[in-house]
């Protein structure tokens, strides 16, 4: 992704991708894992995120990462081709459940409410994993960043102005957008806000004329990523280029 063919004003020139050490696997307890991580201190960050997300990148915080583990390439990273996207049946059900729902888009600059928000949901959804006493640093280091072009998609009850999502979003040039993370009120599991926030994302990179909205990592058989299978077509990164992603029916 970086050599001496590159022109000086190509920013891929130099560029510097390190091997972290093996860690814990942060989907299966019993493997351990290993990324390829763009150098965080490259001052040419904002510019290379788009070619990465492209190279089947993720952010997090300031880090753009791609999994790179011995023996196993269960990560497969995935995008939607916005205009070729239609809801299927369940989907058409979430959104008319959630016709009361009012989104919102706002800069990415944490508010204690949305904090709040957030630590229910880690305590809800991911008991012992290692979150569980985040506060405002970990939230602004993990959701924010100091250099991304991030938004927070806000979720409110129509009637009670109630939070109950929010869908960190990346504006990715003028092309895509990306699914950052998303937090939602655990107790509200009946509206299927996971799924809201994908297919009001979709609207918004429709109405914007955006050619992908980019998923992060599906992984097969996963309970907690499986889902992302739903949303089709889907494309997925093979390590060269973008492919339709087949299923087995």
């Amino acid at each position: 992704m970086g050599g001496s063919s590159l022109h000086d004003d190509d920013p891929r020139s130099d560029l510097r991708v390190f091997h972290t050490g093996e860690h814990a696997c942060g989907y299966w307890p019993e493997r351990s894992a290993r990324d390829l991580v763009l150098d965080p201190r490259d001052a040419r960050l904002p510019q290379l995120y788009p070619l990465a997300l492209g190279w089947g990148f993720r952010r997090s915080g300031d880090i753009v990462y791609r999994p790179h583990c011995r023996g196993c390439r269960a990560c497969v990273a995935v995008r939607i081709p916005v205009a070729e996207f239609a809801p299927d049946r369940s989907q058409r059900r979430c959104l008319a459940r959630n016709a009361d729902v009012v989104m919102r888009v706002l800069p990415a600059q944490r508010t204690d409410e949305q904090l709040a928000l957030y630590r229910r949901y880690l305590v809800a959804r991911h008991p012992g994993g290692g979150m569980d006493d985040h506060g405002g640093v970990e939230f602004d280091q993990f959701l924010v960043g100091s250099w991304s072009q991030g938004r927070f998609l806000e979720l409110r009850d129509g009637a009670s102005h109630r939070l109950l999502a929010v869908a960190v979003t990346d504006l990715v040039g003028d092309d895509a957008l990306s699914a950052v993370y998303t937090f939602y009120d655990p107790d509200a599991h009946a509206r299927g806000l996971g799924t809201l926030a994908i297919l009001r994302q979709l609207q918004w990179a429709r109405r914007e004329g955006r050619r992908h909205l980019y998923l992060g990592y599906w992984i097969a058989g996963h309970d907690k990523m499986d889902y992302k299978r739903r949303f089709r077509p889907l494309e997925a990164f093979d390590g060269r280029g973008w492919r339709p992603l087949q299923f087995v029916a």
